[in-house]
């Protein structure tokens, strides 16, 4: 069910950024993937620490899953962090 829903999140994201890529320059563009990339990479890093956990259980897998999250903030973090940055990127204005 959790990755439905990040699937879902995820499709929802990425139509919305299609729809805006028209305004933004390429250089822009360019730093928004670098981010998205951050954001995917920590997603498979976290999904690959509460995977190996799981068939152990009990407090280790409890203590993997909060390790987990922190991966995933810290990337979603960084990642944000990229964004806004892209965002201050001005489009080349045209004559």
């Amino acid at each position: 069910m959790k990755t439905f829903i990040k699937s879902a999140m995820l499709a929802s994201a990425a139509t919305l950024a299609f729809g805006l890529a028209a305004c933004d320059s390429k250089q822009e563009n360019s730093a928004e993937d670098q981010a998205q990339s951050v954001r995917e990479s920590s997603d498979a890093a976290a999904d690959a620490i509460e995977s190996q956990a799981a068939p152990v259980g009990g407090a280790a897998e409890a203590s993997a899953d909060a390790k987990a999250d922190a991966v995933r903030e810290a990337g979603d973090a960084k990642a944000d962090a990229m964004e806004d940055k892209a965002d201050t990127m001005s489009a080349p204005k045209s004559n």
